[in-house]
Order: C-alpha cells, then structure tokens, then sequence
C-alpha cells in the first residue's frame, strides 16, 4: 500500500564562476558587480547541491531501514514524488516497537451518550442521533508481540492486519529517525529536511476523495473519508452528535480527543447561555425601575459636578444619563448571581469531563498510553551526549543529564519571565500610558461636556482594541522564541516537548489578553465600571471567535482548483497541494482562552456564554471540514487526554471564582446598593446623592458655585465588608471540587 508521500524539487546542479578575464574592457565597477553576482550564483548553486547530497543520502538510509520506495517524475513538472510503503516485516518489527495495539476478540459497542440514553428513557425523539455506517469494530486488544501472533485476530492477513493510522505511524517513525548527515549535529529526521527545503513535505495519503460520487453509491461502500464528510463535516450536521470511532479510526485518538472535548465543552455551554441571557433579559426590563439611573436622568441641573480639569467648566450629573442606563445591563442583581453560577460551572463542567475523558480513554485501549515507554523524540536521541540502559525495557536508550536539563528549564524559564515582562511593558506602555493620554487629551479638547466626563472610558475601550492588535504582533516573535528555547531544553519525549512548549506559549498569551481587563478592574475606584469592562471582554472574545482563519484557507483552495484544472491529478498531487495541517495547538488556544473569558470575566458580560456557543456551533463544523476536506492528512497520534490544557483549565477555573469576587466587591455597584438597602431605602432613593460629597472649601470654585464629585463612604468599612464578601465567595464556590 503506498501511504506515504515525500514530494520535492528537483534541482539541476551547474556550478558556473565567472572569471575576471569576462570582464576585460569593462569598468572597475562592473567587474565588482559580475563577480559579486557569480560569487551568489556559486552559494545557490552549491546551497543546492547539499541539499540534493541530504535528500539522497536520507532516501538509501530509509531504503535500508526496510521501507519500500517509488519515484515518481512528471514531465515539464519541477515537484517530484517519492511515495513510501513498509512491507510485513518491517511493520511487525516496529509494531512490538512502538507497542501498537493488536485485537485479540470483537467485542458489543458499549453506549457512552449520556443524553441519548435520558431522551430514551424519556420516550423523547432523539433527533441529534445519526446511523452513521462502517463504524469501527471495537476489540479487546492488548500490545502486539510478535511471538504472540497466532493470538490476534486477522493476522494471517497480511495485507489488512494493521490499520492504515498504524502504518502511517510506523513509516514516520522511520522518517523521523533516520539519518542524512552527521548525527552530532542533529541532521537527523524528515522534519530537519523540511525546514532545510530538501523536501516540500511528508504526509501520508488521504483515502481517496471527499467528494460523494455523482451516481448512487450504498453508504457502507463510501470510503472513510466520504463518510466522514458526509456525515460530520457538513454544515447541514450542525445538530448531530459526532462520530468519534470514526474520526479515531480516521485521524487517530490524539485528534478524537480534541473533537470530543470541543463537542463536550459546546454542549455544557447551553445551560450557561441560557441563563447568562435571562440574567441580560431581565436588565433590559427592569431597566425602566432603576432608580438611581431615573435619579440621574431626571436631576436636570441638580448635581453640579466639580471640573474635571483646571481648565474645564462644571459639568451636570444629567449629561451621562445614557451610560448610567447602559451601565444597569451589566451590572445589576443578577449579576451577582450569574456570577456565583458560573464559578459553579466550570469547576462542574472540568469533573465532567474527566469522567468523559476517562470512558474514552478505555473504550480506545489509550488508558495506560503514559504507562508504555514512549520512544524518545528524534532531535532528543541525536542531541544526547550518552547512551544509558532504561530502568523500565532494559534496552539503551539515548540519555541527558537530569541536572543539565533541569538548569536549562530554569535558564528557559527566567528568558520566559523577562520576555513576558517586557512585552507587558512595551504593550502598555503604548497602549496604557501614551495612547490613553492622548485620546484623553483630544477628548478634553473638544469641549464637549459628554465626551469630557467619557474621556476616560473612550480612552480604555479604543486602548483594547491597540492592545491586542499589539498583543498578536509580540506573539508571532515570542512563539518562535518559546519553541527555540523548548528544542534547547532537552525533552525526551514528544508529549514532555509539546507541554513544555504550550505553557511557555500559554503563559504569554495569558498575561497579554487577560491584562487589559485586569487593568480597566485596577483603575476603577468606585464602582460604575462593568459597562466599560464588558467592552473590552466582549472584544477580544469576537477577535478570537472570527473566522480569518476560514477565509484565508478558502482563498488557498482556491489557488488549488485553479491548479487542479486541466488533466485529472492524482491522489498525491492532489493531497499535496492541500494546506499542511500544522497541530492542534492554534485550535486549543483559541477555546482555552474563550473559555477563560467567559468563566473570570462572566460578570462584566453575560452574553458571553451564548456568543462562545454560537461560535462553538460554527468551529465544530469549521474544524470538521479542515481535517477532512483542506488539510492534508496528519499522521495519526495516540493520546489518553488533551494533555497540559486539562491543568491550563482547571487553573483558569480556581482563578475565576477569585476574579468574580473581586469584580463584584470592587467594579460593581452591588456591595454599596446594599449596604443603602439595608441602612437607608430598600427602593434606592437618594442613593445617587449618597454617592456624591461636596467640593472641600479649599477648592477654589466659587465662581461655579457649590460642586460635588464621585466619593466612596466609609472606605474602610466598606472594604472590610469586601474582603469579607471575596473570601466567602470563594470558599463557597470552591466546596465542590
């Protein structure tokens, strides 16, 4: 079976140098020049032919390794193919290898949906179940020995026994390990050729088109791929359950995984939208019996407020009657407790999914995935100065001094530190200290008594929208700077090297998108700052949420059929100009950080749960659609769980119970409202006035008359009451991890 596909460009080798007698009659100058342009020509031409001397000293190394070859060279065409196939003994040999998982009986699908099973004890229609055909057998299994062979299932066929994703495991586990130059220094792994340009990509096939053909074809004869497009990755299956064997079976558990908890995640958001948007509902209708916003609104000329700067004239507390309006949508009774729900949720929906996880887990036979000797990573086994016998197989294996490797984590990790620091500095900075003092400044000089008392508000939510354009900028440079210093820690495998690498990057995304809410919190002395903080939560929500993504890898299929027309491509011309598929860490990142808006910042934005769900909806379908239709075919990788996310969310869940206590005693209203209840007026009249206090006599305003400004009451009592408030929200909440 040809499965595996390395295309590259065939280079023509000519070394030509000029000699300094082609330039006799001609000027000093232009004789500089035709050597200088020859002296280029000979370094391409040479960089050229070190690349040809790689590619085909890799290509007879993994000829001896076993894999079998066919090159494939088109005429008039610069891109060449070299497809790969691994007969029988070779797959056995790295079977017992890399301990794949061998059937030993067919056993009943178990049935792990929760919400089908309800609905049918319900007697209740069930419209999200699909038939999906050709689902995967499910086997016993345990991990393959050769001496054990007559014990499996299927193994005297040869040609069917193992699975096309275990192949294609075993054919890039030889790619990855095979040398091409000297092992010292790392030139070793298809991965190194690639980023050296002697090969255009590694990847295996898909397995035929996706395309359903345009005559009647029974279901159970479509091909995986044509299953999985026609009955996951359409748009007109949004409401379906996902066929999660299948996409197993198809991308491997490591993918599953990922498509699991996205469909899980999507679903726990319902209950929270639903609630998040009664709770933005009844704002908008007991709007109208707001008293302190009536109080503002009909005062006219009552509350004269002090200037707000020394050349500024008093200004009437009417004129901001909208914002304190808009300002009871996001910060009104029921946000507190949205609040206290939503920490509830999260710390509900992460003990959920780990029962998920976990029934997953064993229904793939990956529970003990952790427990197998994971191979070390190519660039590990190259770099290690030693070779020492594991413990655990008894076998040498490449090794690192724990020591020099954990001094090189703390020397990454004090870079890490500083790089973060300084890209908070500069972004704030920018954005913080210079780009707010002029937009304050304009908007004093406008005269406008409006955009004068606005000033500050405008300033924070046009800085967000600076911030985060920032914000993507810096993490293009530190992403490639975390990966460096990653490579250069020394990791021995593939699962330590991706965790390492997504807490770096994490870590910095975290600090960077979380910081301008943080700041807005930090800057608000007395209350009435939820409205502005919802703007800048509900910004970088949509920003994370857009589809640029989509439309730029439709634009890159469209330069494919354009490509494509003319003579029918084969399946590895075809596959070859999809788009290479580049990880799960970009998709990760996007809900992770969705996720920690809508669970630390809840208070400030309602709707942010029903605004996650409906891009949730869009990205399951989006990503579906990628994996089948644009991408080319990743190679298959076990998994037993999302890995360091699961950590990353159970820490963004712990913090948002502390941040909603702090934005509801500190940002919101809700403390000081009560307080007046309960010692004053249960209706709130004569609140607004309660907020204000008149202008020292030492301020010079006689000429305006009596003014008065914003003020806290009793400051220190009422942060007591906070502290209070903070600490018993949080243990409460808390009680049911």
């Amino acid at each position: 079976k040809q499965l595996f596909c390395l295309p590259y460009t065939d280079y023509t080798v000519t070394l030509d140098v000029c000699s300094i007698a082609r330039g006799k009659g001609r000027g000093e100058a232009e004789e500089v020049e035709e050597v200088q342009a020859a002296q280029e020509e000979s370094r391409s031409e040479k960089r050229k032919a070190q690349l040809a001397r790689w590619r085909d000293k890799f290509i007879q190394n993994i000829q001896s390794a076993g894999l079998l070859l066919e090159k494939v060279q088109l005429v008039k065409k610069t891109v060449h193919y070299l497809k790969l196939s691994a007969p029988w003994d070779v797959l056995v040999y790295y079977a017992e290898e890399l301990c794949l998982r061998a059937p030993l009986q067919a056993q009943p699908h178990p049935d792990f949906n929760t919400s089908a099973q309800i609905l049918q004890k319900l007697y209740v229609p069930n419209i999200m179940a699909d038939s999906v055909p050709n689902r995967p057998v499910d086997y016993y299994t345990c991990a393959f020995r050769k001496s054990k062979m007559e014990k499996f299932l299927g193994s005297e066929d040869h040609e069917n026994y193992f699975t096309n994703t275990q192949r294609h495991r075993i054919v890039y586990e030889i790619l990855a390990r095979t040398v091409y130059g000297k092992r010292k220094r790392a030139e070793v792994g298809v991965a190194r050729l690639l980023n050296e340009g002697a090969f255009k990509a590694a990847f295996p096939l898909h397995e035929g088109p996706f395309e359903l053909p345009g005559f009647d074809l029974p279901p159970d004869q479509l091909n995986k791929r044509q299953v999985l497009y026609h009955y996951w990755a359409r748009w007109s299956k949004w409401y379906k359950y996902q066929p999660l064997d299948h996409i197993r079976e198809y991308f491997g558990e490591k993918i599953a995984l990922y498509f699991a908890w996205l469909g899980f995640y999507t679903a726990w958001l319902l209950p929270a939208a639903i609630v998040g948007t009664f709770v933005f509902v009844s704002g908008i209708m007991t709007m109208s019996s707001n008293t302190p916003a009536k109080e503002i609104c009909e005062s006219g000329g009552r509350y004269l407020m002090c200037p707000l700067c020394e050349t500024c004239k008093p200004w009437n507390m009417s004129d901001i009657c909208p914002m304190a309006q808009v300002g009871y949508l996001f910060d009104h009774p029921g946000t507190v407790f949205f609040s206290i729900f939503m920490s509830f949720w999260a710390v509900t929906f992460l003990e959920y999914w780990k029962r998920k996880n976990a029934t997953l887990a064993h229904h793939w036979d990956c529970m003990d995935f952790h427990e197998e000797e994971e191979p070390p990573r190519p660039e590990f086994a190259a770099m290690a100065p030693a070779m020492e016998e594991n413990p655990v197989t008894g076998v040498k294996e490449p090794y690192f001094p724990e020591k020099a490797r954990i001094s090189r984590m703390l020397t990454g990790s004090m870079v890490i530190v500083i790089m973060v620091r300084l890209c908070v500095v500069m972004i704030f900075l920018v954005t913080v200290i210079i780009y707010r003092s002029i937009v304050s400044v304009m908007m004093y000089e406008t005269g406008s008594s409006v955009l004068r008392t606005q000033a500050g508000n405008i300033a924070n939510i046009s800085s967000s929208m600076v911030n985060l354009a920032l914000i993507l900028l810096m993490g293009q440079v530190y992403t490639a700077l975390a990966e460096q210093l990653t490579k250069w820690e020394m990791h021995r495998t593939q699962t330590q090297y991706e965790d390492a690498f997504t807490f770096k990057v994490f870590i910095f995304q975290f600090v960077n998108f979380y910081s301008s809410p943080f700041y807005v919190m930090q800057s608000c002395n007395t209350g009435h700052c939820l409205h502005i903080l919802s703007c800048c939560v509900c910004y970088p929500c949509m920003l994370i949420c857009s589809k640029v993504k989509a439309w730029r890898q439709k634009k890159a299929l469209s330069s494919v059929k354009k490509a494509q027309s003319g003579l029918e491509p084969q399946r590895w011309e075809q596959d070859y100009e999809l788009i290479e598929c580049e990880g799960l860490f970009d998709e990760y990142l996007e809900i992770v950080l969705q996720f920690g808006f809508i669970t630390i910042f809840v208070a400030a934005f309602p709707l942010a749960p029903l605004f996650a769900l409906l891009n949730n909806w869009a990205e399951v379908r989006l990503d579906a659609h990628k994996f089948v239709c644009e991408y080319r075919r990743p190679v298959a990788e076990r998994a037993q769980n999302i890995g360091v996310w699961f950590i990353i969310l159970e820490a963004l869940s712990h913090v948002s119970v502390l941040v909603n206590a702090f934005l509801i005693a500190f940002t919101s209203d809700f403390l000081p409202r009560l307080l007046y209840q309960y010692k004053f007026d249960n209706d709130l009249h004569g609140y607004v006035n309660f907020t204000l206090a008149y202008a020292p006599p030492s301020y010079n305003y006689s000429s305006h008359g009596m003014c008065s400004h914003a003020t806290n009451h009793s400051k220190w009592k009422e942060l007591t009451k906070s502290f209070i408030f903070i600490l018993t929200f949080f243990v409460k909440s808390s009680d049911i991890d």
